[in-house]
């Protein structure tokens, strides 16, 4: 098959990451994104395109660094235009706009790089270190920045205390369980074999954060080695991302990866991609269990390339919680008890496998590249979330080219439409039916509740309970469906 000269491809994949407990020993984010962005380049067995990168395409992390794509490209002997995106746009955007670039705006070579060093900062904290990073001259900038039109946790949310990714996750997870009709002991038993399996993955994958596989029981019967952190989630139910790790990518078009003569073996081709970016904060959501954006995305994904994303031979669903794998696999009728014959990981997720803020997609990503490779023609499906999962993004990839060229759907007007929403009262004085609910801990032990609740006349309520006594009561037992007293933005049990 003749491939169009312009179809964007992705030749080089490359992974760094250090764990070292002296943080002076220890070598900065940017040092070990260029440490990736370098093997990327070996990995293409084409070192010399990194210095035609016209391109380098960052996505927000930790650091402070004002513009690491421009020390990443000054680094690796490029001169290129730089782009940051900020927390809240998916990851899956970085590839978009790379491919994009290359298929349509004349771009030759792109480098997608993003990485933390965040175990070496909590190292150099826990030991009153004082770390000097790589600065840049005042006033610079990237010369794009995307950022995110929406805000994720609105005032409701973080006033109930529901101000963290765990504790809205863990919400989201009650929501799952009652729609599921799980009791509170079948939902522990079910996510703890998810993780369990998903830590098996890990085991397995020489760049993972954590490589000895957990037992069930260590999740479902959790220890104090194991502290309930916002149940019904421990802690080791929840995105690690006190990693260093890092990960980059060499995209060019075609004609390029022709003229420095990358092999056909190294050559990894985005088929398909697409994305949501219509962004509902949980407590407006009427539907909690569910992700209308992610079924949107697959329908597009199959109109675009022909292919049914739940057929893919590879999988990697975005994995910082379960209950963001348990919704998409829902979505996609991928099946959940199947974990070491249907593997919805390919790098042991983002518990295991390490979750790097706002760029732990990439570490997925050079885990599937190398699979791909080593099972030519078959076909990747990579996904991504933000917006606590109604914005979602997700990517066909395969070494064999499609013949309709890279596509792309923007699916938020669909997934807009499809997802149903609820009014959420300010100052609600009565009744009202919880939806979910999370119970917040401190060192394991119970601190406050907070609830997401209908009122009778279909509107929503967020409130929050410190009472010890209850929010205890709330942990073992199911709380989703039964009728509170809400007093303002406080509620109570109502028996």
């Amino acid at each position: 098959m003749t491939v169009d000269p312009r179809t964007p491809v992705l030749v080089g994949a490359g992974v760094a990451h250090q764990r070292v407990d002296d943080p002076t020993a220890a070598v900065e984010a940017v040092a070990l994104m260029t440490a990736a962005a370098e093997r990327a380049g070996i990995d293409a067995g084409a070192p010399r395109l990194l210095a035609d990168v016209g391109g380098v395409f960052v996505p927000r992390g930790t650091w402070r660094y004002p513009d690491p794509g421009r020390i990443v490209a000054e680094r690796v002997g490029a001169t290129a235009r730089t782009l940051v995106a900020e927390l809240g746009v998916l990851q899956q955007t970085l590839f978009t706009r790379a491919c994009l670039a290359i298929a349509e705006e004349g771009l030759d070579v792109a480098l997608v790089v993003g990485g933390e060093a965040k175990y070496r900062d909590l190292r150099a904290r826990i030991g009153r270190v004082e770390l000097l990073d790589t600065g840049q001259p005042d006033g610079t900038v990237p010369d794009e920045i995307v950022a995110p039109a929406y805000e994720i946790m609105p005032k409701p949310e973080r006033d109930a205390g529901m101000i963290s990714a765990p504790l809205q996750y863990s919400v989201l997870e009650t929501a799952i369980r009652a729609a599921r009709h799980e009791s509170v002991p079948d939902n522990a038993r079910a996510t703890a074999e998810l993780w369990a399996a998903f830590s098996r993955v890990a085991a397995n994958n020489s760049d993972a954060w954590r490589r000895d596989p957990i037992n069930a029981a260590f999740l479902e019967h959790p220890p104090a080695a194991n502290p309930m952190l916002a149940a019904p989630y421990t802690k080791w139910h929840c995105s690690q991302w006190n990693v260093d790790q890092a990960a980059a990518f060499v995209l060019c078009s075609t004609e390029a990866a022709d003229r420095a003569g990358v092999a056909a073996d190294r050559r990894v081709y985005p088929l398909a991609a697409v994305e949501s970016n219509h962004m509902v904060p949980i407590s407006r959501r009427a539907l909690l269990h569910r992700a209308p954006a992610v079924r949107a995305g697959a329908d597009r994904l199959a109109e675009l390339a022909g292919i049914d994303a739940s057929t893919a031979d590879i999988i990697d669903l975005y994995s910082c919680f379960p209950a963001a794998v348990r919704i998409q696999a829902q979505e996609l009728g991928l099946p959940l008890d199947q974990p070491d014959t249907r593997p919805l990981t390919v790098g042991g997720g983002m518990t295991f496998g390490g979750g790097p803020l706002n760029n732990a997609t990439f570490q997925a990503l050079a885990r599937m590249v190398e699979q791909l490779r080593a099972d030519p023609g078959t076909i990747g499906l990579l996904t991504s979330i933000s917006g606590m999962i109604t914005k979602h993004g997700m990517g066909l990839w395969s070494t064999a080219p499609s013949d309709r060229g890279f596509r792309f759907g923007d699916v938020s007007a669909v997934a807009e439409a499809k997802t149903p929403v609820l009014d959420v009262v300010g100052d609600f004085h009565g009744r009202a039916r919880v939806d979910g609910y999370t119970v917040a801990h401190d060192h394991g032990e119970p601190r406050y509740a907070a609830v997401l609740a209908r009122t009778d006349d279909d509107r929503r309520v967020v409130a929050r309970c410190d009472d010890i006594t209850l929010a205890s009561a709330m942990v073992a037992d199911e709380w989703c469906g039964r009728e509170i007293a809400v007093d303002g933005d406080r509620f109570s049990g109502a028996g």
